[in-house]
């Protein structure tokens, strides 16, 4: 766990925006992946402070980084950026300094994230969950019980059109990479083109690809393997005995989502609100039973059942966490070749 560094995780209350925002209608307009709020946590927000709440959804880093690039930034004041896209956001010049004084909990984070390497002392974001990336299958229509990436070539045939991977470029070409024994954050531009082209032969056989929305195709038998993140596999799992969720035995990509400030945020009072509503031990925790994503908050660990806490799904065992890697933002060229591939093997 001390290498965590970076990448991703993830129901829209209130439907997108109108116009992208319009964060200037004293609202606290979050932008966030789906199952991280809920009209719970959103109504006691707004019961204690008297804030409205609207909350619009994001499938990937790299669709809230474009439109955040596009002026999402004067919309809304609350993102939820993995950790490798806050250092890309921070080159950028899109986050806003945080004023730590402002800020109070954050001596109820875990050891870990005290300084983590993808923003050194939380300067401009707050660790809000974590979790591993890997699959989820039915146990009734899945021709075996995956181990590693490698089952998704080797069983292709039987799998064909039942298949779902993640709609996240890092994520789905990092796991082809890691697939074939090289790291998720490769710059090789030879080793990157590998990864493509074994993405490409599974591409047909693919029946979408999809970060959220497939869970009632698993749980009907429509398909049999979907690449999920832990934080959603979860909620499956413990709703149906006929789920699992498995770390693939070569390792996984193990992120780290985040809380920041945009720097145009139109209501930053109500950020700074927000992030100590969640940082409370009491928040966090009744969040966490309800949605069950791997809280970042030490303090609202211990408050958890113990069945939530031995939960090695959600919690893994070192071992497990050993063999798994972040991602972290690669350099322009490199960012340059995934964009490239990515488009090619989404659009094929």
């Amino acid at each position: 766990m001390a290498g965590l560094a970076a990448t991703n995780c993830r129901q829209n209350l209130s439907g997108p925006s109108a116009g992208g925002g319009g964060g200037d209608d004293g609202a606290l307009h979050i932008y966030t992946w789906a199952n991280y709020t809920d009209d719970g946590l959103a109504d006691a927000f707004t019961e204690r402070t008297g804030i409205p709440v609207v909350v619009d959804i994001f499938d990937s880093n790299e669709i809230m980084l474009t439109r955040m690039q596009a002026g999402g930034g004067d919309a809304y004041s609350i993102l939820y950026p993995s950790d490798y896209m806050v250092s890309e956001m921070l080159e950028l010049n899109l986050l806003t300094e945080l004023d730590q004084s402002r800020i109070t909990g954050l001596e109820n984070l875990k050891a870990q994230w005290a300084n983590p390497a993808y923003d050194p002392n939380n300067a401009h974001s707050i660790p809000f969950c974590w979790g591993t990336t890997g699959l989820l299958y039915n146990r009734e229509v899945s021709p075996g019980e995956p181990i590693d990436w490698d089952f998704l070539w080797e069983n292709q045939d039987a799998l064909s059109r039942r298949i779902t991977m993640l709609d996240d470029m890092r994520e789905t070409l990092g796991a082809t990479l890691k697939s074939l024994g090289y790291s998720y954050n490769s710059s090789n531009p030879a080793e990157i083109e590998a990864a493509y082209n074994r993405l490409l032969e599974l591409q047909p056989h693919i029946a979408a690809f999809k970060t959220t929305g497939f869970e009632n195709e698993l749980l009907g038998g429509d398909l049999s393997v979907s690449m999920a993140y832990s934080s959603d596999a979860i909620a499956l799992t413990l709703e149906d005995d006929r789920m699992e969720y498995i770390i693939p035995d070569s390792g996984a990509s193990l992120w780290t989502d985040t809380l920041a400030i945009p720097a145009t945020a139109p209501n930053v009072d109500a950020a700074y609100q927000w992030i100590n509503f969640l940082l409370e031990p009491e928040t966090a925790s009744a969040a966490v039973e309800r949605l069950y994503f791997a809280t970042a908050n030490q303090a609202a660990f211990e408050r958890l059942p113990a069945d939530i806490q031995n939960n090695q799904d959600l919690y893994p065992p070192e071992e497990v966490l050993a063999k798994s890697e972040g991602i972290v933002a690669v350099d322009a060229d490199s960012t340059d070749l995934f964009d490239q591939f990515w488009t090619e093997v989404t659009s094929a």
